[in-house]
């Protein structure tokens, strides 16, 4: 057994890293374990983008209208009070390490009450930054590996202690507290508690096959987000949110089985309900069913939350998914257009081998060609007379400027007309998952009846708030704001406990 520690904190992606750094900055010896041979999970893999607000109050109206009762509001209004702080919360973050933030006005998804108090700060310069270099194994968006540059400096800077391919195993529960964690074997205690940030179980097919209507579902990036931390919670007597709900599109699966993840599609700007649709932004597929027929809106609002949750249907009479796996069609001036694929991954195995592969390499290993709708429709047994009455009511529904019974928006249709035709088998894909387990407005880990388990915090998409529908940037949110939260906590605690000893 080691010496102890103020705060341990489990798993280092933004929600971990922020913990640690406010943990540190309240006077507390810090310690965080990472189970990867480097840090920053799924986060580094995001877009980059933490949501704020311009007034708290709107804000809290916005997640009430979108959790539908399934968060209580003192933990809605902890995150909109919080997010009210991110411009200058994480401008300091840039600041100390030479880097700048920039804060710009972007409503949130869906016209509820508030939406529009919103908005994103991004970091916009990182001075020195190298993606390839200083990420190798990730693939996703330069604003969120700059943003996870930024925590990781500020950890670097602070000297907090780090240590890699550490896998936390249980919890220590000495007289109902917690007070340390076993990893590989050790067991390392901690004063003031733990914080748990060991991200979800989007890696961990058999927690999905519990707990989702549709399996399987292909993670977009990540294999090692495995539910460590909701069974160490668990195992402390957590109550359990949001274990249905998940942030994730629809994509392909690669035929090379080197390849472990989904890949999503081209990612199209969102679309408000009710505001103007741009211009740019067309969509160049069609999704169908094995009975050739269209399903899904395949461009909802934001197509990367919820585009997975047609596929989840079931036809009992056939005892079999009714849209799982789809069929996603294509025609030669869609694919000149713009390439589909738009592959992500933290993974060093993925990297060594994909690293070098375009998107339009990747749609060319994905997608088949053909020469008509009809040799299309027997390699998919899909019924041939079906697919081309969908396409031809498609074609003309375009050409009439009739609406689209399944809300498509008019300005994303292009007409499935040239040949050759492409098609590949899409499935659900999952980017994180939202449930696991519940905390209060300290971010303090609750019990089946609603008491906090002593000394357990978490934040970040453990135990994410989002229970219904989500928003754009609201997980980079709770991880700055939960994080913060629980790190201040557990510090405080840690205090505490030295001054009674």
């Amino acid at each position: 057994m080691t010496d102890a520690f103020d705060v341990i904190v489990v798993g280092f992606g933004y929600a971990g890293g922020v913990a640690a750094i406010e943990a540190h900055d309240a006077g507390a010896r810090v310690l965080i374990l990472e189970k990867r041979a480097d840090a920053g999970g799924v986060s580094v893999c995001s877009a980059g983008g933490v949501r704020y607000t311009r007034d708290a109050a709107s804000a809290l109206a916005y997640l009430e209208a979108t959790n539908a009762g399934t968060t209580p509001t003192p933990v809605l209004k902890a995150l909109a009070d919080g997010m009210a702080t991110m411009p200058d919360y994480i401008t300091k973050l840039a600041e100390d390490c030479g880097a700048s933030a920039v804060a710009r006005q972007a409503s949130a998804n869906y016209p509820f009450a508030g939406y529009d108090s919103f908005g994103f700060v991004n970091i916009d310069d990182a001075p020195g930054f190298d993606a390839a270099r200083d990420f190798p194994a990730v693939r996703g968006s330069a604003p969120g590996a700059r943003l996870f540059k930024v925590v990781l400096e500020n950890v670097r800077r602070r000297s907090i202690e780090v240590r890699y391919a550490a896998r936390a195993e249980r919890l220590i529960v000495e007289e109902g507290l917690v007070a340390g964690v076993v990893v590989n074997g050790e067991a390392i205690l901690a004063r003031g508690g733990v914080v748990l940030c060991a991200g979800g179980f989007e890696g961990s097919a058999e927690l999905q096959a519990q707990f989702w209507p549709i399996k399987p579902v292909l993670s977009a990036a990540i294999r090692t987000n495995t539910g460590d931390g909701l069974r160490m919670a668990q195992a402390a007597g957590a109550a359990l949110w949001h274990l249905w709900h998940y942030h994730g599109s629809y994509g392909f699966r690669h035929p090379d089985p080197d390849y472990p993840f989904g890949v999503r599609l081209k990612r199209l700007p969102d679309w408000t309900p009710g505001q103007p649709f741009r211009e740019d932004a067309p969509m160049s597929w069609i999704l169908v069913n094995r009975e050739g027929r269209r399903f899904m809106n395949e461009y909802e609002p934001y197509m990367q939350d919820t585009g997975h949750r047609a596929f989840e249907a079931m036809d009992f009479a056939r005892m079999a998914p009714a849209n799982a796996p789809a069929v996603l069609i294509v025609d030669a001036n869609g694919r000149e257009r713009y390439a589909l694929s738009a592959p992500t991954w933290h993974d060093e195995e993925t990297a060594r081998k994909f690293a070098s592969v375009s998107p339009r390499d990747m749609d060319g290993a994905i997608l088949r060609a053909f020469d008509s709708l009809e040799e299309l429709a027997d390699a998919f047994e899909i019924d041939a007379a079906s697919l081309l009455q969908t396409v031809s009511e498609w074609n003309a529904g375009i050409e009439a400027e009739v609406p689209d019974r399944l809300g498509r928006p008019d300005r994303s249709r292009m007409p499935i007309v040239a040949p050759p035709f492409s098609a590949a088998l899409t499935h659900p894909i999952v980017s994180n998952t939202q449930g696991g387990p519940v905390h209060d407005e300290r971010q303090r880990v609750l019990d089946a009846f609603g008491a906090p388990i002593p000394h357990l915090w978490e934040a970040g998409e453990i135990g994410s708030v989002f229970g219904h529908i989500y928003m754009s940037g609201g997980n980079l949110a709770e991880c700055f704001v939960g994080g913060g939260v629980a790190g201040r906590e557990a510090a405080a605690n840690a205090k505490n406990v030295r001054a009674a000893s």
